[in-house]
């Protein structure tokens, strides 16, 4: 019976609920005498509720429009991306870093968002700031090009205080506590003739026969662009080490840091100069010739050591109070000898038709001979691996099985030597410290093909060129830290596997491959390349709107977010920016 009755109980509180009814007055106020009376006006019930809410906002005194009518979208402009840019820039404090506020700071920090998310020449760049947020939130309607230019030299006489500011910020004992410090150089080609600081020589670009500057780059150990130097295009990558080193000590006043750098950037000699200044120390790899000397029938490097490990640590007296460090990579090896085998024999085939014509006094006299053997032989870089004898008349070519026998032994095997103490960083931790130089190599990518389009080079002033390549830097800058923030919506791998070989090559995590199988996050969000997302970001645009009515009006709107361009701001910590300053 009770189970019945709270049953009929509930029916009749539903049947109530069914019944309930909600009416829409109108209705008004007023004083009467010293009392607030109320009247009815009427029963607005049977208006649907669009028609409701548009009374209601009427009656609070809002202006109302007809659909498809009375409003009017007079500009859009491209938002986004520089709301995004310009988060993170406040973020890092950008603004500030460059120097105090006024109209050349305001048009550098332009040139530097804009070089981040649209890298162009310069004249191309101030046309495209029309179509976007920039030019209305930073104040730079009519900026000239001399204004810019102008801009470009207050920059550049204020690099050193910027970059010694990044320095304190990135590679003091405080924030870098492994005292590491990355330097590697980089050229790029320039267009035209008269460029104060062109110069023919190594071309990083592979554009053998044009001038170019160098420049070079100086990172903290997680590729974190700190300063940059630029140099005549012919300059030697030693020469260029010691003037970042000079620099190190002079403009940063840093001590006690640990230099890291390819073999061909700090050599011997440069390691002499270094031990003269007693503070800084370094962290490189042997060349060719250094390794096969202490590889000798007498040497410490003995193929023994690699029986049970791929790395071994050893000392020796031409090195001293250094750590000598040898690695064995045995894939490195496999491809050393498949591309050697295969170098070797196509020397040989290209010296059989010469052989050939000897041969049959098609070809006579040891110059002529001569010329084309060597022709030959250094287009492949094969001359240490052959014996030729040329005659007058006879040409005798024969492998230095002995010569390819040693050099194959070594094949995939590299030495680090180092002043890092062993109490401050084991043997793996000098390996993984040196083989995080290719992050500089991932910024230079960046920098110059990426993201920042830091070449060709079409400025002619020296103080121009320096100026260009410090602001390509600093949108590097803010790229590194947008990269890391935005990692889950782009193909970063964002937990890299620590590699229980330090020596293997690094592979990618599952999470990372999964990613761009799917071309999804695990939380289903879409994924893309980080330019992409950048573009993406752009089609967020700020609208001016207006009203047609008798009261015009404009007001400012921005477009509805994506849900990828919602979450970016997320990332970033912060709402979508109305306006960039």
């Amino acid at each position: 019976m009770a189970s019945s009755g709270s049953a009929n109980v509930a029916k009749i509180i539903g049947d109530i609920e069914e019944r309930q009814s909600v009416s829409h007055l109108l209705r008004r106020s007023f004083r009467d005498g010293g009392k607030i009376r109320h009247e009815t006006l009427g029963n607005v019930s049977a208006l649907p509720a669009p028609a409701l809410e548009a009374l209601r906002a009427a009656l609070a005194g809002e202006t109302l429009v007809v659909a498809g009518t009375g409003l009017e979208l007079t500009r859009a402009l491209s938002h986004g991306h520089l709301a995004a840019v310009s988060v993170m820039a406040k973020t890092l404090g950008l603004a500030e870093l460059l120097g105090p506020p006024c109209k050349e700071r305001d048009i550098a920090y332009a040139l530097i968002l804009a070089r981040v998310v649209h890298p162009r020449p310069k004249l191309a760049t101030t046309k495209w700031w029309s179509d976007t947020t920039l030019v209305a939130d930073l104040d730079l309607f009519g900026v000239s090009t001399d204004e810019v230019y102008a801009a470009m030299d207050w920059l550049g006489e204020r690099q050193s205080a910027i970059e010694t500011k990044l320095a304190k910020r990135h590679l003091s004992a405080d924030a870098n506590p492994s005292r590491l410090a990355y330097f590697d150089l980089s050229s790029s080609w320039v267009e035209g003739t008269k460029n104060e600081l062109a110069a023919r020589g190594y071309s990083r670009d592979k554009r053998r026969g044009m001038a170019q500057i160098e420049y070079g780059l100086l990172t903290d150990k997680d590729g974190r662009p700190v300063a940059i130097e630029v140099f005549s295009g012919n300059t030697a990558d030693p020469t260029a080490f010691i003037s970042m080193v000079d620099s190190i000590r002079t403009r940063f006043a840093l001590e006690r840091l640990t230099m890291v750098g390819d073999r061909g950037m700090i050599t011997s000699a440069r390691i002499s100069a270094l031990r003269e200044v007693g503070d800084l120390g370094w962290l490189t790899c042997l060349r060719a010739p250094q390794i096969a000397a202490l590889a000798n029938d007498d040497g410490p490097l003995q193929l023994s050591l690699f029986d049970e490990s791929d790395l071994a640590e050893f000392s020796h007296p031409d090195y001293p109070d250094e750590r000598l460090i040898a690695c064995r990579n045995p894939l490195l090896a496999d491809e050393r000898a498949r591309k050697r085998t295969e170098l070797l024999a196509a020397t040989e085939g290209a010296l059989a038709p010469i052989t050939s014509a000897v041969r049959e006094g098609r070809l006579v006299g040891a110059d002529k001979i001569g010329l084309k053997v060597g022709k030959v032989i250094n287009k492949f870089k094969m001359a240490k691996h052959f014996d030729v004898s040329i005659g007058e008349s006879t040409l005798v070519v024969t492998r230095r099985g002995d010569a390819i026998d040693k050099e194959a032994a070594l094949d995939g095997i590299y030495v680090l030597r180092t002043t890092i103490k062993g109490v401050d960083l084991e043997a793996v931790g000098v390996v993984d410290a040196y083989k995080a130089l290719s992050h500089v190599e991932r910024d230079f990518r960046h920098l110059k093909i990426d993201d920042i389009d830091l070449r060709p080079i079409h400025h002619r002033l020296e103080a121009r060129v320096r100026s260009h390549v410090f602001i390509c830097m600093l949108a590097s800058y803010l790229v590194w830290h947008l990269r890391e923030a935005l990692a889950p919506l782009t193909f970063t791998d964002e937990a890299p596997p620590v590699r229980a070989n330090p020596v293997a090559p690094a592979v990618r995590s599952a999470g990372a491959r999964a990613k761009a199988a799917a071309k999804e996050n695990k939380d289903g969000q879409e994924v893309r390349g980080f330019r992409e997302l950048i573009e993406h970001l752009g089609t967020l645009t700020r609208n001016t709107m207006r009203t047609t009515t008798e009261t015009t009006s404009e007001f400012e709107l921005l477009a509805t977010p994506t849900p990828t361009q919602r979450r970016v701001f997320e990332l970033l910590g912060a709402p979508v920016p109305l306006k960039l300053s």
